[in-house]
């Protein structure tokens, strides 16, 4: 780790390290060029700042707290601590970043907010900011998650966005975003494409972790205030990788705090039925960056598969990818049984029902707390699971 990291990285060019950049279209990299100059005057200002503060405390309902599972960590051992970001209005850390983005579009004069959505939660969150700010909303998703995670996509409808469904492919995330691309090329003088993650090209993973930092620097404070202590480990799900580098963020010049990665292994470790991209995958690149990426021979993105639509992405973010080369950061899987284990055990345990995404950081954090049965480890509980509750029972049933 260096000093001024956050000031050193990305650098002037969006690259951690090897990893980000921008690789697209000469018309769009003007347009981006104007967007990461908006964001460093504007959210550096005064009334910027304010503003976003107040949407925080006053709409947003954060800070969102710690909580201590004292049956689960009796259960498995250890002390398991939850930052309930599930508790954030529309259910997920999602809107931390859907604010900042709107709150930059209005600043821009942009009228229409696009993007892309797998699990549904950065659709409904993003809807809910352009209904905030009186703009228009379009949201691209695959017909596989539209089924899956029907209730955000009444959610979304409901709050006044287009959903528009994407039926080539996998029809998953991967596709989502291609399609989200598409319509903001056709339109990016009015419009703003506010990515879901820290992917995609510069300035969007520089601008997604820093909204998402608010996590971290809460989540450092409260168990702090708590416990008097830092945790031993920090543990949160990586898909794209927006709610782990919120949380890791405070905790990443910290030397004797472990931070935990939790991707899918799916159903096996053979090519489409895992989304293991910093276990299985190679530097490549997709939708404008670099990162690790699971790839074919051709070096394509090749298919990938969760049982958490938010999960389901072949790259991850390039911050990440420079995190996994320092080895700052471990990452690690959980597979589709253990999510849904961990799923029933915290609804059971805590009485909380945790989105299937924060299901795999539960996952590890579980196995984690057998083998360190006197450490404290802190989960980003990224998200609730009103959304999955009709496709979790459905599909495995009821535990007795």
């Amino acid at each position: 780790m260096t000093t001024n990291y956050f000031k050193n990285y990305p650098n002037h060019e969006g690259f951690f390290e090897d990893y980000g950049g921008s690789f697209i279209p000469p018309q769009l990299q003007t347009e981006m060029e104007k967007i990461t100059d908006a964001y460093y005057s504007i959210s550096k200002s005064h009334n910027f700042i304010s503003e976003l503060r107040s949407i925080r405390k006053h709409y947003q309902g954060r800070p969102t707290p710690v909580y201590f599972c004292n049956r689960l960590s009796t259960k498995y051992g250890g002390r398991i601590y939850l930052k309930r970001e599930d508790l954030n209005h529309t259910g997920a850390h999602k809107l931390n970043h859907c604010m900042g983005e709107a709150l930059l579009a209005k600043y821009l004069g942009k009228k229409k907010l696009i993007a892309e959505t797998g699990a549904g939660q950065h659709g409904v969150a993003l809807a809910t900011a352009a209904a905030y700010f009186g703009l228009e909303c379009e949201i691209h998703m695959g017909e596989v998650d539209i089924i899956k995670e029907h209730p955000n996509v009444v959610r979304m409808k409901i709050l006044g966005a287009k959903v528009v469904p994407v039926s080539f492919g996998l029809k998953t995330l991967k596709e989502a975003v291609d399609s989200a691309f598409g319509a903001y090329m056709q339109d990016f003088e009015n419009s703003i494409y506010c990515i879901g993650s820290v992917v995609g090209p510069h300035p969007f993973p520089m601008m997604v972790r820093d909204f998402q930092r608010v996590v971290g620097i809460e989540a450092k404070e409260q168990f702090l205030d708590m416990t008097g202590e830092l945790p031993d480990s920090v543990v949160a799900c990586v898909g794209g990788g927006s709610n782990a580098m919120g949380i890791f963020s405070a905790f990443l010049e910290e030397k004797d705090v472990k931070l935990y990665g939790v991707e899918p292994s799916g159903r096996s470790l053979n090519l489409g039925d895992h989304a293991a991209t910093m276990t299985l995958g190679t530097p490549g690149m997709i939708h404008g960056f670099k990162c690790y990426l699971l790839q074919d021979e051709k070096g394509e993105p090749s298919p990938v598969y969760s049982v958490a639509s938010g999960l389901d992405y072949p790259g991850v973010g390039p911050e990440h990818s420079m995190l996994k080369d320092w080895k700052r950061v471990s990452y690690e899987t959980a597979t589709d049984d253990e999510t849904i284990d961990a799923f029933y055990e915290l609804s059971r345990q805590e009485g909380i029902i945790p989105a299937l995404e924060s299901a795999h950081a539960v996952a590890y954090a579980l196995k984690l707390a057998k083998q360190n049965p006197r450490e404290s480890i802190l989960i980003n509980l990224s998200g609730r699971g009103d959304k999955d509750i009709d496709f979790v029972v459905d599909t495995f049933g009821l535990p007795e």
